[in-house]
């Protein structure tokens, strides 16, 4: 498992991007295609590949020619033996042609400098929450939650300050008592879900 990672390559005034995201799902892999696509919407193409943690994997060559885009790019990750990621390499047309075998050559590099330039990560089962809390105890929470080693998914500053926070299985119950004590019982976390977080090896 990689958490992120981006790399580059260039050759003929072509310009490749390489991004290393983690991904658990055919359709968190969907929202990033989605998402990269949006982000470089100017660019000739945006080829994929991808493994999920169950082993099955997908890849496009998005217009290249068949077999010079897609296929480096998930060659990749089956040489390092790397599940649960996909590997987006963006690619901006320089005006020359670059031949299958300068294809194969530019993909495979942009995509193993992403693969390089992630950090090795540690799929953990967790459990996600949220909560909302007043300014005034935010950083109190804060600390409780740092001290759990939780991952914070999001913070949304409204009228108070909303978080949805994800903690390992484990560690939930000990976590959940400590804001239950540090609260008097009136912050009730709403779980949310079972999900992952992604821990540096």
């Amino acid at each position: 498992m990689l958490s992120a990672g981006e790399g580059q390559y260039s050759e003929k005034h072509s310009r490749f991007l390489g991004f290393a995201i983690p991904c658990e799902s055919e359709k968190q892999a969907a929202e990033i295609i989605a998402q990269k696509r949006k982000e470089y919407w100017d660019a000739r193409h945006a080829v994929y590949a991808y493994i999920l943690p169950d082993g099955s994997a997908r890849f496009s060559d998005d217009g290249e020619p068949h077999g010079t885009a897609g296929k480096p790019v998930l060659d990749i990750l089956k040489t390092g033996g790397i599940t649960g990621a996909i590997v987006i390499v963006v690619r901006y047309f320089g005006g020359i042609l670059l031949g299958t075998g300068g294809l194969v050559r530019a993909y495979t590099a942009a995509a193993g400098e992403a693969v390089k330039n992630a950090v090795r990560a540690r799929i953990i089962a967790a459990d996600e929450y949220s909560l909302g809390v007043s300014y005034a105890d935010y950083d109190k929470l804060m600390f409780i939650l740092k001290g759990a080693d939780a991952e914070i998914k999001s913070t949304d500053f409204a009228d108070g300050v909303n978080v949805v926070f994800a903690v390992k299985s484990d560690a939930a119950q000990a976590c959940l008592k400590s804001i239950s004590e540090a609260f008097s019982s009136s912050v009730v976390p709403k779980f949310e879900e079972k999900t992952v977080i992604h821990e540096k090896i």
